[in-house]
């Protein structure tokens, strides 16, 4: 009889498992953990893959999210766009194989990078109301529909009811069912997600039908599209140790000194020569595939400690200044905005991150809680809301550690302000697969912070600029208030008309504090605070 505590008895309960297997037990880690949650990070990621599908093939997007209540928190979800459609031969391993995508192995920014969105919705579908979705797909070439569904076992998937559709249409379309989820309003809604998806993607026109019947447009703002990413080669400073020697047993290079060239962005001869004198005992004319472990580490040293020069932008596409102060003044309609963007940094794998901040003050901005208001922070990754998952992300830390004081706000969250800050790279370091919130990196917070606080100083000038008015406007109507009864008292001493006193003494106040009215019309602390952006590198404007 075979020991029970035996190693060979043990360890024939031993057993491979399937990623989209794993997910089906672990639901919470792709974001679908509470009912609301579970319902707008469905509508998150069909969207977000429909505006790369648009863009990519130079289109401007158009998406229609259809919610509709189908029992208790039971939901069906449509999301039709007009891109490029999905290849009958692909649509499979695009809806329904977790870790299948066009995304992930290339250095150019997109909004999703795993491919495991849309298949974890089609992995939702089926075990909440055990259906399959529905798609619908006109391409160049053809026009289909078909249901699709995951074996879970082996991570594949599943398609039945396919047939030849309309040519007329042209797009894609999902549509399923879905149970344990609920519609609901609020900071963490489809609705809020929808209209930041608007704030941060001018060019995109969104139309939401809600469960209630009711209709709401996103109009675009934008009519032409941003700037296309393109792919770039990694960046030498942000490689540590064992992707270089990845890169270099995938290379086909006869020379270390040509695989460094062809492999990286910024490398030249110049820069080979001086790794030369670098690197004592490294040989960089033999091939790359000989690059031990001791010499890669030693590589990796000397690329840090040389100069480089900035990575390239062609892989990011940002909002951009204008955008952003732009987008604000039409969703918040503050009173006045300062808007900063911040030079390319390198991060882990050799990719650039770029950290844009838009801080928006008095109006419409902070948010509004009966009488009271109070501060927000509306977070952005490669221009995708980050509505969940606050506390732990990296935007929140660093808005939360700045000092506010300095920046003439007493207390965040008792003032009408709002912090806009979008994370722009070829790769988001998120804190889960669910894709909510940015990794506590160092460099990435400490980036952050100096955005936000160059964006804070034109915030400050122009609080400092209306308290100072203020200050300004009493004395005068206090000193005003005064006048007639001065007048009065002089005329007595003097014996000049009283009229004419009160006149001199009006034009000599008035000339005083003229500098009150010469800007009213051009917006209050306008002019101070256009003057002192030269310092900060941030821009501003007021309403």
């Amino acid at each position: 009889m075979a020991d029970p505590n035996d190693a060979d008895t043990i360890f024939k309960r031993f057993k491979e498992h399937s990623i989209a297997e794993f997910f089906k037990k672990n639901r919470q880690m792709l974001g679908y953990s509470g009912k609301v949650r579970s319902l707008t990070t469905i509508v998150h990621e069909y969207v977000t893959n429909s505006m790369d599908a648009t863009e990519e093939a130079g289109i401007l997007p158009e998406i229609s999210v259809d919610v509709r209540e189908l029992g208790e928190d039971k939901y069906s979800v449509a999301v039709t766009d007009n891109g490029p459609g999905i290849p009958k031969s692909i649509v499979g391993k695009a809806m329904a194989t977790v870790l299948a995508g066009t995304k992930f192995h290339r250095y150019m920014q997109q909004r999703g990078q795993q491919g495991i969105g849309a298949a974890s919705c089609t992995l939702f579908s089926l075990i909440t109301t055990n259906k399959p979705i529905h798609v619908k797909a006109g391409t160049s070439r053809d026009s289909y529909e078909c249901d699709i569904s995951i074996d879970t076992r082996n991570n594949k998937p599943i398609i039945t009811n396919a047939v030849d559709s309309e040519k007329s249409f042209k797009g894609f379309s999902v549509h399923g069912e879905f149970g344990d989820v609920k519609y609901e309003g609020g900071d963490h809604g489809i609705y809020e997600y929808l209209k930041r998806t608007a704030l941060a993607n001018p060019h995109v026109q969104i139309k939401l039908h809600e469960p209630d019947g009711n209709e709401i447009l996103f109009p675009r703002s934008a009519s032409s599209l941003p700037k296309r990413p393109k792919e770039i080669k990694p960046h030498p400073l942000g490689i540590n140790a064992s992707e270089l020697l990845e890169f270099a047993q995938a290379s086909q290079s006869r020379k270390i000194s040509s695989f460094l060239i062809e492999t990286f962005s910024r490398f030249t001869q110049n820069k080979v020569d001086e790794i030369k004198q670098a690197a004592h005992g490294i040989d960089l004319e033999k091939e790359p595939r000989h690059l031990k472990w001791e010499e890669a580490e030693q590589l990796v040293k000397v690329f840090k400690s040389l100069k480089w020069v900035s990575p390239e932008l062609d892989s990011l596409s940002m909002i951009g200044e204008e955008g952003i102060a732009a987008a604000i003044k039409n969703i918040l309609n503050p009173q006045f905005v300062s808007v900063s963007e911040r030079k390319p940094r390198i991060f882990r794998g050799g990719v650039p991150f770029v950290v844009e901040t838009g801080i928006a003050y008095g109006g419409g901005a902070g948010k509004k809680i009966g009488d009271a208001e109070s501060g927000s922070i509306l977070r952005f990754a490669n221009k995708v809301p980050l509505l969940f998952d606050g506390s732990a992300c990296a935007i929140t830390d660093a808005v939360r550690g700045i000092d506010w004081k300095r920046y003439g706000i007493q207390k965040f969250d008792e003032e009408p302000v709002s912090v806009m800050v979008n994370v722009s790279s070829v790769y988001i370091p998120y804190s889960g697969v669910g894709k909510q919130a940015v990794s506590k990196e160092e460099e990435i917070i400490e980036e952050i912070k100096l955005s936000v606080q160059e964006a804070g100083r034109g915030i400050q000038r122009y609080i400092s600029g209306v308290r100072n008015r203020n200050i300004q406007e009493s004395k005068y109507k206090i000193i005003m208030r005064y006048i007639s009864q001065l007048s009065g008292d002089l005329s007595e001493l003097t014996g000049t008309e009283r009229g004419r006193i009160e006149e001199s003494l009006k034009e000599l106040v008035d000339s005083k504090y003229r500098h009150l009215f010469a800007d009213e019309g051009d917006g209050q602390g306008a002019a101070d605070s256009r003057n002192g952006s030269k310092d900060s590198g941030a821009s501003v404007t007021a309403n």
